[in-house]
């Protein structure tokens, strides 16, 4: 069975930055694309970012892009996401999810493992 385990959330001023951590474990992580995705209070999952098994391949939403970096470490069974010059928009519950395709997906249906989220609030 998969595991995903997140951490680094927390509160923060706008303008700040969080590196967030996912670990996972019970699979050979390097078999995963990788992808975070945020959802705030009455919003639907939306896609932040995600890396594909090597590393060698990232998407960023255009809301992120220039300010988040996604990344993974896969001795360390683990993916990141930077994220600076954070706003108060960005403030909501923040998922790592796995799949098992080659590609790299945007959407919440394409991942078949989720974490248990982590929640940025960015204050203003």
């Amino acid at each position: 069975q998969v595991q995903l385990v997140e951490s680094g959330g927390g509160l923060v001023q706008a303008g700040g930055s969080l590196r967030l951590s996912c670990v996972v474990s019970g699979r050979v992580f390097r078999t995963y694309a990788m992808g975070w995705f945020r959802q705030a209070p009455g919003k639907e999952r939306e896609f932040v970012a995600a890396i594909s098994r090597s590393g060698g391949s990232t998407l960023h939403a255009d809301s992120v892009k220039g300010r988040f970096t996604i990344s993974r470490d896969n001795a360390k069974s683990t993916v990141y996401v930077r994220m600076n010059s954070l706003k108060p928009e960005d403030t909501a519950v923040y998922y790592c999810a796995a799949t098992g395709s080659l590609l790299v997906r945007r959407v919440p249906a394409g991942y078949d493992y989720w974490g248990q989220g982590t929640q940025v609030t960015v204050s203003s």
